[in-house]
């Protein structure tokens, strides 16, 4: 999502003498190892595109809708491999994603009422403009139900575009992005849910429920052991799965949980640590100037006692929040996103099907209600907040800048396109939504980046 500030420095310091490190450091956002990046799912999706669309395209469809099969005994799931990819592994992302956003409510740029309400206002133009727009294209018609397809955005490429300013930009950019993302992702899980979830098996959902309940009360208790925390997870996943809802939201729900501070903090951890520090090296110490093995023997395990102490205390020093994400993070942006784009991107690319695009209501409600309804909505929505006074702008941001993050905004892919597979499933719909989202979400960020490229340059004058 963005280059620390000390990798940024040494991608800059490289700049200046390596022609390859120059066009390097506008890409080194993208393949970030410490956040989730857009690199790797740009590139999956550029491949994806390409093997479709060559002679192994076929055997390569075939490969993602064969069934991957788990049983013991008389009990057997079997789904396609391409559904165990976004039932099973995409959830991970999102619950990054709602873990990121909790943080930026509760200690980050969006930490107050009134600037958290911008985003908020802006997810709910953002979702309601574009609907709008697709509808004017599609009402009335068989593919009126698809309104959905331009509910939500892709986080993993909009917050790399913004990734790309991050010098140049204040950090508050960032975390409204990351905040209209996450609602507006949301936003988008409750449609799948409401509008494409064909019935609900409510034991199944009453048991997901039981699961988060007993999640909030172990955190309530202080519970630390991590075993009890990932089965209730996996408990919360299985009963949204069985229940007929996408499990994505139980990614969200799930990271909207952690705790975004730590147990213990840096003051209370020095003066806990002091005297086991002072015990470990006297074990030390008189394990080395003994000569009896047996005593030598208690004083190491004297040692690593302390050292156990120690270690934590440390780790009590840790949000489990941003624990969680650094653990993620490398597993989600370089195999998670990229095999989601392996998986799903399936579009025969022909003269034909642009063709037929280009008088699709399908493909031009789905490509304005993207780059054009997605920025108006949550530009307009965010402006309303404001001169209302419900709401304000946080220190540094320019409304140019909230017209980029509406513009990169209008890039939709994850839940689009699993909206658009609900929504079209088994018609020729599916891959005209596909190449819509496509051609829209190329827009959307070519446009996104012009306007924050417009807006960082007089703020980088500033500096």
């Amino acid at each position: 999502m963005a280059l620390t500030p000390r990798l940024s420095g040494q991608v800059a310091a490289r700049a200046h003498h390596s022609r390859a490190a120059a066009l390097l450091q506008k890409a080194a956002p993208f393949f970030a190892i410490g956040e989730v990046s857009g690199g790797p799912l740009l590139l999956a999706s550029i491949a994806a595109l390409l093997i479709v669309n060559s002679p192994l395209g076929h055997d390569f469809e075939r490969l993602w809708d064969t069934p991957l099969r788990f049983s013991y005994g008389a009990l057997a799931i079997a789904r396609p491999l391409a559904e165990w990819v976004n039932d099973a592994l995409m959830p991970l992302f999102f619950l990054i994603i709602g873990t990121e956003v909790k943080r930026e409510f509760s200690k980050g740029s969006l930490a107050t009422i009134r600037t958290a309400i911008l985003p908020v206002a802006g997810a709910i133009g953002g979702l309601v403009v574009p609907i709008g727009v697709y509808l004017a294209f599609n009402y009335g018609t068989p593919t009126q139900h698809g309104w959905g397809v331009v509910a939500a955005m892709d986080t993993a490429f909009s917050l790399a575009i913004v990734a790309m300013f991050t010098t140049r930009l204040p950090a508050a950019v960032r975390a409204i992005l990351l905040a209209f993302a996450a609602i507006d992702d949301i936003f988008g899980l409750l449609v799948i849910a409401v509008a494409y979830t064909a019935a609900l098996d409510w034991l199944y959902l009453l048991g997901a429920g039981i699961a988060y309940v007993a999640i909030i009360a172990l955190l309530r208790l202080g519970w630390v052991s991590s075993i009890a925390y990932v089965l209730l997870g996996g408990a919360v996943w299985v009963g949204v799965v069985g229940s007929g809802i996408h499990p994505t939201i139980a990614g969200v729900a799930i990271g909207l949980l952690l705790p975004t501070t730590s147990r213990l903090s840096e003051r209370r951890f020095a003066e806990r640590v002091q005297r086991p520090v002072d015990r470990l090296r006297e074990a030390q110490e008189a394990a080395e100037r003994t000569d009896d093995e047996a005593v030598a023997e208690r004083e190491r395990e004297q040692a690593q006692s302390q050292l156990g102490y120690i270690h934590e205390m440390a780790a009590a020093t840790d949000e489990a929040a941003e624990r969680l994400v650094r653990i993620l993070t490398p597993w989600v942006s370089y195999l998670v996103l990229p095999l989601f784009a392996l998986s799903n991107v399936r579009i025969h690319l022909s003269g034909e099907l642009i063709g037929d695009a280009l008088h699709s209501p399908l493909a031009l409600g789905i490509v304005a209600g993207l780059v054009i309804g997605k920025p108006v909505g949550f530009f307009a929505a965010a402006w309303i907040a404001t001169a209302v006074g419900a709401a304000r702008l946080p220190d540094g941001v320019t409304w140019r800048m909230i017209v980029g993050v509406g513009g990169v905004a209008g890039i939709g892919f994850t839940i689009s396109l699993f909206i658009a597979e609900l929504a079209f499933a088994g018609s020729e719909g599916t891959e005209m939504a596909a190449l819509a989202i496509l051609a829209a979400s190329l827009v959307s960020g070519m446009l996104g980046y012009a306007v924050l490229w417009s807006a960082a340059a007089p703020h980088a004058a500033k500096e």
